[in-house]
């Protein structure tokens, strides 16, 4: 592997972008150029290079959107600071590309199939299931979208206080319930049908009503509301 002190200073990812400009950086360039420094064993580069081949199924770049700081700490060298870091652009990529699909909604969620593709790139890749509450005004666009849990989706896990008081502090009108299954497959579980009657519960008795509740698998969506169990 390439090492970057054997790289000529002008090929090197700062003043290669600064002579061609950043879009010229291959994604290992780019890598490197936001961590700047490498970590114990290894120069930038190779960690860069290490990072993008972590899962081949996410195909680099994409990694960095669900790796998690255990899974950069698997990494020789890699400790605290620098899987913090990696996590850290992992999430503004994230939180940066939400704002952009939210900005450019051209119709409310009223459509379960809108709501799938907002939230499919993000969630249909993680290992482990996430569930959030996507919060809507009158005419059901979207405002704001809240973490509920991570791991399986049952009734233990889940606080329906906290999803209320969240939903209030939003000032929403009505919400909807999204979470993924790792497996790939949207099919909803029994705890899934538990979760979603007591929270349809709760939010008709605080007037916030549940609109939908969608699985999202890989490249594939199952909304409560499109099979009229809601």
């Amino acid at each position: 592997m390439i090492k970057l002190r054997d790289v000529r200073p002008e090929e090197r990812p700062a003043e290669k972008a600064r002579r061609l400009g950043i879009a010229s950086l291959s994604d290992r360039e780019l890598l490197s150029l936001l961590l700047r420094s490498g970590c114990q064993g290894q120069d930038v580069t190779a960690l860069s290079a290490l990072v993008l081949e972590m899962e081949p199924r996410r195909e680099g770049l994409l990694g960095l959107l669900h790796n998690s700081m255990q899974d950069y700490m698997r990494l020789r060298g890699v400790g605290e600071a620098k899987a913090l870091q990696l996590v850290a652009i992992g999430e503004l990529s994230k939180r940066i590309w939400r704002r952009e699909a939210a900005k450019n909604l051209t119709t409310a969620f009223s459509d379960p199939g809108l709501c799938a593709r907002y939230y499919m790139e993000a969630l249909r890749h993680l290992e482990q299931e996430e569930l959030h509450a996507a919060f809507l005004d009158t005419k059901l666009r979207f405002i704001s979208d809240q973490l509920l849990s991570r791991g399986s989706v049952d009734a233990s896990v889940v606080s329906v206080r906290e999803l209320m008081i969240a939903a209030l502090r939003a000032r929403a009108v009505r919400m909807i319930l999204v979470h993924n299954h790792p497996s790939g497959d949207p099919r909803p579980s029994a705890d899934d049908q538990r979760v979603t009657a007591e929270v349809q519960a709760a939010a008709k008795l605080i007037g916030i009503p549940l609109e939908d509740h969608i699985v999202i698998g890989d490249n594939a969506y199952y909304s409560f509301k499109e099979w009229g169990l809601l």
